[in-house]
């Protein structure tokens, strides 16, 4: 199910901020030169990631799952001064592409691009988070929920790719995949430490923002 059509995805590009050269650069590149390029954020979720992080004006930012470095950029730019992100992925073979990217921004010193299992890496951390973007393998989403949430300030944000799942979650698949989102779906409904909201934008953003 495609949640947005081809016009109305055109209509939203056309009236929010365009976007910038480099993200245009790692989106063509993506989508010719690497698998599943459909993972990688595209304009419109990019400039509403972006938005997101101009309003919060995060010091600190955790994104878990890097993929080619799109969204990391967008996220970037809302950083305050003196502000970092730390992304983590265990792809090992993008990690030159990935860099590269990373070297042309002007965002590059406030980038902490680190290759590892994350729910290795996370309790390492000696950080407190303004934001965490969790878009990472789904089945571990709860996980890297449960590891970060004591790590995000009061009045934080988590938010949480691929809530929405190609619209599977509607329909109430039996798979496994889909079952593992709606349960995460599920959880973060009853959790009262939190205000939640999806927003269904490209393939579902969860929200989540610590009282």
């Amino acid at each position: 199910m495609e949640l947005i059509n081809e016009t109305l995805k055109r209509y939203l590009e056309h009236y929010c901020e365009p976007e910038p050269e480099l993200l245009k650069h790692i989106d063509r590149e993506t989508n010719l030169k690497v698998l599943l390029p459909r993972m990688l954020s595209g304009h419109y979720q990019g400039r509403v990631i972006s938005m997101i992080s101009k309003l919060v004006n995060p010091k600190r930012i955790l994104e878990i799952g890097t993929f080619t470095g799109y969204a990391t950029l967008c996220f970037a730019e809302g950083l305050a001064d003196g502000g970092k992100i730390i992304t983590l992925d265990i792809n090992e073979e993008l990690e030159e592409r990935v860099r590269g990217y990373f070297d042309q921004s002007e965002y590059k010193e406030k980038i902490d691009y680190r290759i590892g299992n994350a729910q290795e890496i996370i309790p390492l951390l000696d950080e407190v988070f303004d934001i965490v973007f969790i878009d990472a393998d789904k089945k571990s989403n709860y996980n890297y929920y449960v590891q970060v949430f004591d790590k995000v300030r009061k009045g934080g944000i988590i938010i949480v790719d691929n809530v929405l799942w190609s619209g599977k979650v509607l329909e109430n698949k039996s798979d496994k995949d889909t079952s593992n989102i709606m349960n995460f779906n599920d959880e973060i409904a009853k959790d009262d430490r939190v205000e939640k909201l999806i927003l269904p934008v490209r393939d579902g953003l969860f929200i989540i923002r610590k009282k």
